[in-house]
């Protein structure tokens, strides 16, 4: 792990891998919870990266650098989600990118389907646009890149894998991951608290609708 300030009141942690990322998350949690770390604003975990945001014009960085140095993660386990809640999303399985996904796996269709749904998935992260989540727990047979030509337009609600992840986008925008099918579930609302659906630390299992 390398710690760096981020700013005046931040620190950004480089780690090695997304189950460093999980066990540092737990800890900096778990100590924002006890008082160790003192006030802490809020905690972003990335792909590699963790953010430790404190008060903001407090100048927190130095304090943070200290108080993270003091810490002892455990060893970064498989999986290390904050909460042991498990997020059904039912999915429509009618993508079009769905048939496409089989030929270049060398599955059938329904496997595709079969292997994705029956998944467990955490939320490593969030990005990209609001209520945005990557999931990871995707099955290494439906490990595909992004598509060469991204589309200028995905729907809501659709459901979609690349790069060894999978999500669900949020609200129509561009997008370049195969979709294979669609929700309903509303991934994010300005009104509900929290907005987002699926925060990071989540758990998501997708069904057949």
């Amino acid at each position: 792990m390398r710690a760096e300030p981020y700013g005046r009141d931040a620190v950004l942690l480089h780690l090695d891998d997304a189950a460093q990322v999980r066990a540092w998350h737990a800890a900096v949690a778990a100590a924002r919870s006890d008082g160790t770390l003192g006030d802490v604003a809020d905690i972003v975990p990335g792909e590699h990266t963790l953010v430790v945001l404190g008060v903001p014009d407090h100048g927190d960085a130095p304090r943070l650098l200290a108080a993270l140095a003091a810490l002892d993660p455990p060893a970064a386990p498989a999986t290390a989600p904050i909460t042991s809640e498990v997020i059904e999303i039912p999915v429509r399985y009618d993508g079009e990118d769905l048939d496409e996904v089989a030929a270049r796996t060398g599955l059938q269709r329904d496997e595709v389907v079969r292997l994705h749904h029956e998944a467990i998935y955490d939320v490593a992260f969030c990005g990209f646009a609001p209520g945005f989540a990557y999931l990871t727990g995707l099955p290494e047979a439906l490990h595909l890149p992004r598509r060469d030509t991204p589309r200028p337009r995905v729907p809501a609600g659709s459901v979609a894998i690349a790069t060894g992840y999978s999500g669900v986008y949020p609200q129509a925008s561009p997008g370049g991951w195969w979709l294979l099918g669609r929700t309903d579930l509303r991934m994010f609302d300005p009104a509900r608290t929290p907005p987002a659906l699926l925060e990071p630390g989540g758990r998501v299992r997708f069904t057949i609708a």
